[in-house]
């Protein structure tokens, strides 16, 4: 099977759409595809495409206007030229937005089967930067999902949101997690004794330092006794979280197995974002043998199985996020227990089990155009 995945996002950017494009990119060509990605151009001087599993177009690209990790493809015809010269049997959406929504015009100008991967809280971004805006937000997803073949949702909140706005045929599609990376056994005393000199209770945040993440929630962790906050990532807030946050130990960007030792070194992992359509590192901690607590709304509802393996609380309640590290920092064996079953849960969840997942999702598409066109 011949496959274009469009992407707003592609490493060396460091995200969840970048990854799990990543991630496909890779499954295709592990099971005998030929996939071609499309994606904006990082920043100059960014290291080239040396990882990509397949041939990587890049689309001239502006950073977005405050946030300079954020690059947006400007209209190019290498795009169509990329989608004719590859001649795929389907076209991969990865988020579609900006360059998303052109490459899913092109594809019906060719008469070309797409599938749209929703993995954006749009409409919560246009509520925390703009203070407005999501019904607009919604009637650009719908416009673009619904020229699609079949749109795939990360998580049954995410498909919820889809079906009541007006998005059809929309279909569950998870993400899978790297077991073989991220796993209890790569716990570091060495480091916990770096980050917490004092033994103290390592909390973990990891991912963007961005206003949508209200990272600043966890500042009632940071003044827990015997408690160290470890946050990695970076992004805008990064400034503001360093007063916002006082004591903890900022890491920056890390990535790989230095990323996994981290989170498998963390005694409790906290996610605060209220617009997660799935929450990757939530999963990526919880292979880590580590416990989660994280909001309860969006993605984690499906990821945290709430007192089994990690505790869900209200969103943007920092009170009730303090609460839960609290309890779980008094509870050695509930943490202990937690975390076990947590790795448990995600072991079948690989890369492989939802790349084979995504490839039935295509192999239906092509057979219902098929049978459109015998009709």
């Amino acid at each position: 099977m011949r496959v274009v995945i469009v992407t707003e996002s592609f490493p060396p950017d460091v995200n969840g759409v970048a990854h799990c494009a990543l991630q496909t990119a890779r499954h295709l060509v592990d099971r005998g595809h030929h996939p071609l990605v499309v994606a904006p151009a990082p920043a100059p001087g960014t290291s080239p495409d040396t990882d990509a599993p397949c041939p990587v177009v890049r689309i001239p690209s502006l950073p977005l206007p405050g946030y300079p990790q954020v690059r947006v493809a400007l209209p190019s015809r290498r795009l169509a030229a990329a989608l004719v010269a590859h001649r795929p049997d389907v076209v991969h959406l990865a988020s579609p937005f900006v360059l998303g929504a052109r490459g899913m015009a092109a594809a019906a100008r060719l008469g070309l089967p797409a599938v749209a991967v929703y993995q954006t809280d749009l409409a919560g971004y246009a509520r925390t930067y703009m203070g407005a805006g999501e019904a607009a937000a919604w009637r650009r997803i719908r416009s673009v999902h619904a020229a699609a073949d079949r749109t795939l949702a990360p998580s049954s909140a995410a498909l919820g949101d889809l079906e009541t706005h007006g998005v059809p045929r929309v279909r569950l599609w998870p993400r899978g997690v790297d077991t073989v990376r991220f796993r209890p056994d790569r716990r570091d005393e060495t480091l916990r004794r770096e980050l917490a000199p004092n033994g103290e209770l390592i909390v973990g945040y990891v991912g963007r330092l961005a206003p949508e993440k209200h990272v600043e929630l966890l500042a009632g962790v940071c003044a827990l006794d015997g408690v160290r906050l470890v946050v990695v990532g970076d992004g805008p807030s990064h400034a503001h979280l360093t007063e916002a946050l006082p004591g903890a130990v900022f890491l920056g960007r890390r990535t790989g197995d230095d990323l996994a030792r981290i989170f498998a070194s963390l005694d409790v992992f906290a996610h605060t974002g209220p617009f997660e359509t799935f929450c990757q590192t939530v999963q990526e901690a919880m292979a880590s043998g580590v416990p989660v607590v994280a909001p309860a709304v969006g993605g984690p509802l499906d990821l945290v199985d709430h007192g089994r393996t990690g505790l869900l609380v209200p969103p943007r309640d920092a009170e009730a996020v303090q609460g839960a590290v609290r309890s779980l920092a008094e509870d050695p064996a509930r943490r202990i227990g937690f975390g076990a079953a947590a790795r448990t849960l995600v072991e079948g969840r690989t890369w492989a089990a939802v790349g084979d997942r995504l490839i039935g999702h295509y192999e239906d598409v092509l057979a219902g155009r098929r049978t459109a066109v015998a009709a």
